[in-house]
């Protein structure tokens, strides 16, 4: 006789949607529930560095750009929360004011910590080649680089790799260039 194991309820986003406020910020992979720690200062100084940056963009070009948490809800069980994402002015009706996004972005970024590094660099950025999001910025405040991928038929490629005075451009956004330097903190 073959010993049955204790099967794992698969989490949908209905249920995440019931679940009482407690404060944390939750992620699902195929159902499968993550905690999200929260993020240290300079993680957080540098998202919103990021952010401005979009911020900038989308005043000049149109669009809307978004900082977590915000839930990006690919399906019922893949839904996450990337720290900024940014959807470009042909598809800035996809982001509606009082409902959840069901959409994919047209860019997404995560800045590195230490308990979301392997996730951002593993899973988060698998789902986010699955679900076709066409550019994906790995921001790392340790190393104060900026890594910048772009989707092809075989996942994401990396167009650029930026630190110090070089400057960063978007592979789909044209014009957004700015100094990789100066979304890290000086002290």
């Amino acid at each position: 006789m073959t010993p049955v194991g204790a099967v794992k309820p698969r989490v949908r986003y209905a249920d995440l949607e019931r679940w009482p406020e407690d404060g944390r910020r939750y992620e699902l992979y195929d159902g499968e529930v993550r905690v999200v720690p929260s993020p240290l200062p300079v993680h957080q100084i540098v998202a919103q560095a990021i952010y401005e940056v979009f911020r900038i963009y989308e005043r000049a070009h149109g669009g809307r750009s978004l900082v977590s948490p915000i839930d990006i809800i690919f399906s019922d069980y893949d839904v996450i929360q990337p720290d900024v994402v940014f959807f470009q002015a042909s598809r800035r009706h996809l982001v509606r004011l009082d409902a959840p996004i069901r959409h994919h972005p047209d860019i997404a970024a995560e800045v590195l910590s230490p308990s979301t590094r392997a996730i951002d660099r593993g899973r988060k950025m698998q789902m986010f080649a699955r679900y076709g999001v066409p550019e994906y910025w790995i921001v790392d405040p340790d190393e104060q680089r900026i890594e910048v991928h772009a989707l092809g038929s075989d996942g994401y490629a990396v167009a650029q790799i930026a630190t110090g005075a070089d400057e960063v451009r978007s592979a789909i956004l044209p014009g957004l260039t700015f100094v990789a330097s100066s979304v890290f903190p000086t002290e």
